[in-house]
């Protein structure tokens, strides 16, 4: 099973967002666990997940998420603009499996 955290400002505006990739996992068979927190509960929530997408309205702190990530062994990467402006969940769903890899 896929782990996937989303993190925004609040963790509303990616809400949409998780929806549509969980909706795009089930239409491909694949088991997920997917959910959005704000800035504040990034840090803690990412010990349990598989890599880690945040807004690009946070793409400030990539770095200082991406340090306390390697901690996990996991990536952290800002969403695809595109993706988050249209709530593709597909594209989105698709560039975290791609950060995950073989893990």
């Amino acid at each position: 099973m896929k782990k996937i955290l989303l993190a925004c400002s609040s963790g509303m505006s990616t809400s949409l967002l998780v929806t549509k990739m969980i909706d795009h996992a089930k239409t491909i068979g694949e088991e997920t666990e997917i959910w959005a927190v704000g800035q504040d509960k990034a840090k803690q929530e990412m010990a349990k997940a598989d890599v880690v997408l945040i807004g690009p309205q946070m793409s400030f702190l990539k770095g200082e998420l991406q340090k306390e990530a390697q901690k996990y062994n996991i990536k952290v990467d800002v969403i695809d603009m595109m993706a988050y402006g249209m709530a593709d969940g597909k594209k989105a769903y698709e560039q975290a499996v791609s950060l995950i890899g073989d893990k």
